[in-house]
């Protein structure tokens, strides 16, 4: 397993999907702060909950100089049901390839669920500086206020 990158690293450069079929990547936003966080599934109660946390502070982001980006391993379509189902205002990528964000974070782990080993997303969130650089990372989040206090963290940056 590689090393994963931490707090003063550089944020991996890896394109993704968006369900509006372009791709964006960590660098399209250098010059602001950006808030990445990923999550394993759309339209599971835990992951709508967080992207509508997001959702629910994307202008108190916005104000504070900062971009929202969800990201989970579903397909561009998948995501753009669940914006609309859930009329979602963080932007959402979709991160499928083997070799992408996700891996070069090293949040694309084995996980356990009654016995089963499985690859599955960690929960994890990084805010990254205008310069790119990492500067807070949350891992194996708890979804109750995180928003809420990564919106904290991005005011204090």
């Amino acid at each position: 397993m590689s090393t994963r990158p931490d707090v003063g690293d550089a944020m991996p450069d890896v394109a993704m999907e968006t369900p509006e079929g372009g791709t964006v990547k960590p660098s399209d936003f250098k010059g602001g702060k950006l808030v990445v966080f990923f999550y394993p599934k759309d339209n599971t109660p835990g992951c709508t909950t967080e992207n509508i946390d997001f959702s629910a502070l994307a202008k108190d982001f916005e104000k504070a100089g900062t971009s929202l980006l969800g990201v989970s391993k579903d397909s561009a379509k998948k995501h753009q049901n669940f914006i609309a189902k859930h009329d979602l205002k963080a932007p959402l990528a979709s991160d499928p390839e083997e070799k992408g964000l996700a891996d070069a974070l090293g949040i694309w782990v084995e996980k356990s669920m009654y016995g089963r080993k499985y690859m599955g997303m960690e929960r994890s969130t990084f805010l990254v500086d205008a310069d790119g650089k990492i500067a807070q990372v949350w891992r194996k989040v708890k979804v109750k206020g995180h928003a809420a206090e990564v919106l904290e963290a991005v005011k204090a940056l």
